[in-house]
């Protein structure tokens, strides 16, 4: 069967080397064990998915400064192609972060990844609505990292709460919570999240975190399989990782074909071309 996987990260391969390294000790300082694995560049990820039997992957990119934001959305169209889609970034601190948005539009981008801890804001922050407010209107989907993160352990700026502000707040705008609806707060992603319509959750590094097989199967099924996506977090973790928990929810062969590709395929339309 095949798979999409919703949630890459790479970089340019002048960064790779050391941007890896340095996020997974951050990480490591904040639970211990943060093991990556690619080399995160374009050709080392490509590599690694096919080895994996993942068909097609979208690529999530962060603007983690203002000035960096073109530059990322510059990469991210230029990996953009055949077996990978492609979600550009805007910094809510750019004061053209309303005009990048036309731009990521206009460079065929398939979405926008917002990262609350690395880029310091919370999600239902009054500020952002201009913000949210385009995104709808351009028809881009935001895929935000939800919960808890090893950048910032003991302020969270993404709680499901917060999330659920933004979901009901801007009901044209297509949010997609990574991580399960957020990383370590399942009880609340329960509680907060479940059953939007214009919300998907993505599965991303779930494995490490959640070993509840009935919570799993409740949050899956409480929301609907036909707002699940299939997604690993890569390279921080991977299919081999990931793919078991489905087994927890005792999936109907067409539900798993809806979370591991047809879903994300209905979202962001064929594969990109050559």
């Amino acid at each position: 069967m095949p798979i999409v996987d919703f949630h890459v990260h790479l970089f340019p391969d002048a960064l790779a080397g050391r941007t890896l390294p340095k996020l997974s000790h951050t990480a490591a300082d904040a639970h211990g064990d943060a093991p990556y694995f690619t080399d995160g560049t374009l050709s080392g990820t490509l590599a690694s998915l096919q080895r994996w039997g993942v068909t097609a992957a979208v690529t999530q990119h962060i603007a983690t400064s203002v000035h960096s934001m073109h530059k990322v959305n510059d990469f991210a169209a230029s990996v953009r192609g055949p077996q990978l889609y492609a979600f550009g970034s805007v910094h809510p601190d750019a004061p053209d972060a309303l005009e990048e948005l036309e731009r990521i539009k206009s460079l065929g981008l398939d979405g926008v990844k917002l990262h609350p801890d690395y880029q310091c804001f919370f999600v239902d922050e009054s500020r952002m609505a201009p913000l949210y407010e385009k995104m709808a209107q351009l028809q881009l989907p935001v895929l935000f990292h939800s919960g808890w993160d090893p950048l910032s352990p003991d302020l969270v700026h993404a709680e499901p709460e917060r999330l659920k502000a933004v979901v009901e707040g801007y009901p044209g705008l297509t949010v997609i919570a990574a991580h399960l609806g957020g990383m370590q707060r399942y009880d609340q992603v329960e509680r907060y999240l479940l059953g939007h319509q214009n919300l998907y959750i993505d599965t991303a590094m779930t494995s490490p975190y959640l070993h509840d097989p009935a919570q799993y199967t409740r949050i899956l099924r409480g929301h609907g399989l036909s707002r699940v996506l299939f997604a690993t977090d890569c390279p921080w973790s991977t299919p081999a990782r990931e793919l078991p928990l489905l087994d927890w929810a005792e999936l109907t062969a067409q539900e798993r074909e809806m979370v591991l590709w047809g879903n994300a395929l209905r979202l962001l339309g064929p594969l990109p071309d050559a």
